[in-house]
């Protein structure tokens, strides 16, 4: 029952694969299929015209004086002709695979891609990046061998073996017979061999996907691995994975690679019993000299491709491994948005707030109703949490009945131990993850009721680890303003306090960075992405633990543009240093998933609870 399953399902993967292909490309698929039938009835062509050569234009020159070679050498020009058609088809069905399979990696690419932005955060923090990434690349790599060559040459051999079967019929059914015994212990040991490669290749790629998941996990933490000596122990984890992989592709290439010799012994076998018998038959006067000498080459004509068929397979087994992981990408589920309320530009008209066209710096939600009514609500940033509670899975409870009620302008701060649930509560006013008991408003209304992008479009978020990207300090900076000028740009580098450093750079802002601001220390990434949240201009901003990786010097220099950057803003803050919170007006202690002590710093220090305890050091933050 698995056995037919798994049939099933790569059956299921040819097709869908073959379709991507097919969808753009029908036309030049047909010319390349016509191609194929051409080049392989070139191939029989040229055979038959053997069994012709040798009888009506060799043999009768034979003895002769004066023989005269004009009409043996016009069959030759003709047999020349029938194989340059052979090639020329040859010849465009190859190109013409080159541009299918470059179009349909690009279209398949293009689609992870497009698929992966849409998928929810979740996904990606339960699969390795590594892994990922071997997705675009090595799976898709085995796609273009099964694409341009594994797949034509399948069809081509089949059309040829089709052919050259016909042929061989009507030369000697008899010769024909042993042939097709032959080719039945071919068909056996193929379907063998066949059936372990491809159960090992997928084997193989599942390792190799695993294999780079792990590298890139070292790559990203090699300071981390030399600092707590842990290169010997990653070096076995990994020589554990790289065994795996060796074990497996060993044994899929061993099985890939013993099938060609056999398949050609056994050809060979069979080459062997047709000159025999069919020289008994040449002796008695049932086959001419040019019948044997054309049935050998078709021997070779039907062997060779059964022999490619039965190599291409193995490819093509490799190719579906590696589609059936590409299309578990393309089919995750995205990230589902039933939102309605959305972001829209507006302006007071008489007291109201009225939709526009124009940027006016003024925002509102706009809500349709089912009556067919649109109100529109003021973009104020006041966010209210209402008995949440959370878990990232079911049964394991991250958050327990969670209530807040932060205003426009307050700044709220959250502390506590390591894994209190201070980052998912940012998580959640993000609609990254939904909750599953509670509500969230946001002005007023349900946060599920917001589109997630205008959701999102409406906070800025200044994470602990920085990501830049490849690009200039100037294009990192209006990341999430594209349209920004260069004052406005240079304007919100002055508030971060980055402008400085940025102007002794080699080519000020527009100097390249790479590698996630390789060249640049932590404490100058952190800047760039205050900047770019400065530049970004959200009501509510989201700062989480965003200057713990910078010294307690350029923390000082960062503390008075962050104070810019915080005014009139509803900001929520996760710090570990408490001195960076002490003019917070609310600050929620959390410990557990629980919120234990809320209040201003003077109120919570009264208390003498764990605030206090932390604040005094008298309990240690982690």
């Amino acid at each position: 029952m698995l056995t037919m399953k798994n049939k099933t399902k790569k059956s299921h993967t040819l097709k869908r694969l073959l379709k991507y292909a097919l969808s753009d490309y029908k036309g030049q698929f047909i010319v390349v299929i016509i191609s194929i039938i051409i080049s392989a009835a070139a191939s029989v062509v040229g055979i038959q015209f053997i069994q012709t050569l040798i009888d009506q234009y060799i043999t009768p020159l034979i003895g002769k004086q004066n023989p005269n070679y004009s009409s043996l050498l016009q069959a030759i020009l003709m047999m020349g002709l029938v194989y340059l058609v052979g090639i020329i088809g040859t010849y465009v069905y190859n190109r013409l695979m080159i541009n299918i399979t470059q179009g349909t990696l690009k279209k398949i690419r293009t689609e992870m891609f497009e698929h992966m932005q849409r998928l929810p955060i979740g996904y990606f923090d339960s699969h390795s990046h590594g892994e990922t990434m071997s997705t675009y690349t090595n799976d898709v790599d085995t796609l273009r061998q099964a694409l341009s060559q594994s797949i034509p040459q399948v069809f081509s051999a089949i059309v040829s073996m089709v052919s050259v079967l016909i042929g061989m019929l009507t030369t000697n059914l008899y010769l024909t017979v042993i042939v097709l015994i032959m080719v039945a212990i071919m068909g056996i040991v193929s379907r063998f061999f066949a059936k372990n490669s491809s159960k090992y290749f997928i084997g193989q790629q599942e390792s190799i996907g695993k294999v780079d998941g792990y590298i890139e996990e070292m790559m990203n933490g090699q300071k981390v691995v030399k600092v707590f000596c842990y290169e010997e122990r990653s070096k076995e984890r990994f020589d554990k994975l790289n065994e795996e992989l060796y074990k497996s592709s060993t044994k899929a290439n061993t099985y890939a690679n013993t099938l060609m010799p056999c398949i050609m012994n056994i050809g060979n076998i069979g080459y062997v019993l047709v000159a025999v018998v069919g020289g008994i038959f040449a002796v008695n006067g049932l086959l001419t000299v040019g019948s044997i000498a054309a049935f050998l080459q078709y021997i070779k004509a039907f062997t060779n491709p059964l022999a490619q068929v039965s190599q291409q397979l193995n490819f093509v087994a490799m190719a579906l491994a590696g589609a059936e992981r590409i299309f578990k990408l393309i089919d995750e589920p995205v990230e589902e948005d039933n939102g309605y309320v959305t972001l829209v530009n507006a302006k007071e008209e008489n007291g109201k707030i009225v939709e526009t066209e124009e940027r006016t710096g003024l925002w509102a939600w706009k809500h349709p109703h089912g009556d067919g009514t649109v109100t529109y609500t003021k973009l104020c940033g006041n966010v209210e949490f209402e008995h949440v509670t959370f878990g990232y899975v079911p049964n394991k409870v991250i958050l327990h009945d969670i209530s807040l009620d932060a205003k426009e302008g307050q700044k709220v701060s959250f502390v506590g131990p390591t894994g209190a649930g201070k980052t998912t509560i940012t998580n959640l006013i993000n609609r990254f993850y939904d909750i599953n008991e509670g509500k969230i408003r946001y002005d007023g209304i349900n946060i599920n009721k917001m589109k997630k992008d205008d959701l999102r479009r409406s906070l800025g978020m200044v994470l602990q680890d920085t990501h830049l990207f490849t690009g200039t300090i100037k294009d990192n900076i209006k990341y999430g303003k594209m349209d920004a000028t260069d004052e406005e740009v240079i304007a919100a580098a002055k508030l971060a306090n980055a402008d400085r450093f940025i102007r002794h750079l080699p080519h000020a802002y527009d100097t390249m960075i790479s590698g996630d601001g390789e060249g640049l220390s932590q404490g100058q990434r952190q800047l760039l992405a205050i900047a770019r949240a400065a530049l970004y201009n959200p009501p509510v901003l989201i700062l989480d633990e965003a200057t713990s990786s910078i010294d307690t010097r350029t923390e000082k220099i960062v503390q008075d543009g962050m104070d810019k950057l915080m005014k009139g803003r509803t900001v929520f803050v996760i710090a570990h240093r408490l001195s960076t919170i002490k003019n917070s007006d609310l600050i929620m202690v959390l410990d557990h998933g629980n919120i234990i002590e809320r209040g201003n710093h003077d109120e919570l220090l009264a208390k003498k609870g764990m605030y206090y305890g932390l604040y005094t050091g008298a309990i240690e933050i982690e």
